[in-house]
């Protein structure tokens, strides 16, 4: 269960996605803030409100949206 860091085109750090043991992943943003979770046994991908964004893991679509 290590986080497995995010980079942009410049090589910089951001955002972190986590692996757990299930192979649920959690998405984090640069400052370890929850952007959404990936449940692989109903095979979706939920914001931080509990809200289905998308069918299939997009967690790695999260960190990306929430690079400003």
């Amino acid at each position: 269960m290590s986080k497995v860091p995010i980079k942009d085109f410049y090589n910089r750090i951001i955002g972190y996605i986590e692996e757990k043991p299930n192979g649920d992943k959690v998405a984090y943003d640069f400052y370890n803030r929850i952007l959404g979770r990936y449940f692989k046994n109903e095979n979706v991908t939920k914001d931080f409100y509990n809200r289905i964004v998308a069918k299939g893991d997009v967690t790695s679509a999260l960190v990306m949206s929430s690079k400003k």
